[in-house]
């Protein structure tokens, strides 16, 4: 069963809160795919068997039989085709967001991503039709999910590792200048704010996402973040999708609290995600987003279902939580500046009760007062489902 903590009786007001301008040539769709049609509901399914003994290697056989009891059980639908194709239909053209930033240890997994992919195309839409995407090509390139792919299915990253590439990148957009492929940001959907006074104040959303796609899975991690406390469905979609987003937290501060929400429900973002998938085979406890070392990784061993990010994101600060508890670990929530190494990757890094920012897990209720899902506890509706 998931945990049921209390949240914070009271959230901090973010002192200093930046001001945003948010500019998109995009409507809201008449049913946003966030919440979408199942706010507060998620579908908890687990298995034992989901991963060997090292964790290294999930069972794909049990991977798909979790995904088919958790599409099911989210919709209703006996059959998995079709609570598939309750979410899409031939004609859409759909991006996988998945999360590499944890490689090599805790990513998008790549059984998670091809039984996503296998099912798209049992609806008939075509591998072409398909993308999986990310910011950055070279992460994209570590994991390399192609091998597991389909033949069509395309690999898109909006930034290259290269610096002359993403300088060529920067000057069309500052020009405006249309570009016939789907990489890099789109200069006319932007969120404005200036955090620390930096010289560049605009975060773009990704070219992919606003010219090509019309539906979106949003596949994270459970993972631990420096800055927003954990990092799942809401940033995953929301960082994920912008440029320069880093600018946000510098020297012991950071802006998520109210950044990762307002970008999440940015049009055409919010209206084209419709599924969330949350990956929790494995996870990271502490040291995310990133997982460098196995120290800092355990093993859920589950997958959870929705289309509320809210409710899922609310569930996972629980997980992470009560995993850094059982590890001796100060919570997430804890802002004591006692415990701020502010930008010592190094002495976070090496223990679990340093933390370079004061973290921001309310980042999660303040996206729900967007109306992009519920963060209530007592009005979640968590179905668990044993595999």
């Amino acid at each position: 069963m998931l945990a049921a903590a209390p949240i914070a009786a009271s959230l901090p007001d973010e002192a200093g809160a930046p001001r945003y301008r948010v500019v998109s040539p995009h409507r809201h769709a008449a049913v946003p795919g966030m919440p979408g049609p199942y706010p507060g509901k998620v579908v908890n399914v687990h298995s034992d068997k989901c991963l060997d003994a090292t964790g290294g290697h999930a069972n794909a056989d049990v991977v798909r039989e979790m995904m088919a009891r958790g599409m099911c059980a989210l919709t209703g639908e006996k059959k998995v085709g079709d609570a598939w194709k309750r979410f899409f239909e031939p004609k859409d053209v759909v991006g996988l967001k998945v999360n590499c930033g944890g490689r090599p240890y805790v990513v998008s997994s790549r059984e998670i991503v091809a039984e996503a992919i296998r099912q798209l195309m049992a609806i008939g839409i075509k591998p072409t039709e398909i993308y999986i995407y990310e910011r950055f090509q070279d992460q994209l390139d570590d994991v390399n999910y192609a091998p597991d792919l389909p033949q069509g299915v395309r690999i898109i990253g909006a930034e290259s590792a290269n610096f002359f590439a993403n300088a060529m990148k920067r000057l069309y957009e500052m020009a405006g200048t249309p570009r016939s492929d789907e990489s890099g940001y789109d200069p006319r959907t932007y969120v404005e704010a200036d955090f620390f006074g930096e010289e560049d104040t605009r975060s773009a959303m990704m070219r992919l996402v606003t010219q090509r796609l019309t539906k979106i899975i949003n596949i994270p991690n459970v993972k631990d973040h420096g800055a927003t406390g954990v990092t799942g469905c809401l940033k995953n979609i929301a960082y994920g999708s912008f440029s320069n987003v880093a600018r946000t937290h510098s020297h012991g501060k950071s802006h998520t609290y109210s950044c990762v929400g307002t970008m999440a429900a940015v049009e055409p973002l919010r209206s084209r995600t419709a599924l969330q998938i949350m990956d929790g085979l494995r996870g990271v406890w502490h040291g995310g987003p990133f997982a460098h070392t196995k120290r800092y990784v355990f093993y859920p061993k589950r997958i959870l279902f929705g289309t509320d990010p809210v409710a899922i994101d609310r569930l996972l600060l629980d997980i992470v939580d009560e995993k850094r508890k059982a590890e001796g670990a100060v919570s997430i929530w804890n802002r004591d500046p006692r415990h701020l190494k502010a930008d010592d990757w190094g002495a976070r890094d090496q223990d679990p009760n340093v933390n370079i920012l004061i973290r921001e897990p309310g980042h999660i209720e303040y996206a729900s007062t967007l109306g992009l899902g519920v963060a209530d506890l007592a009005k979640i509706h968590t179905e668990d489902v044993g595999v």
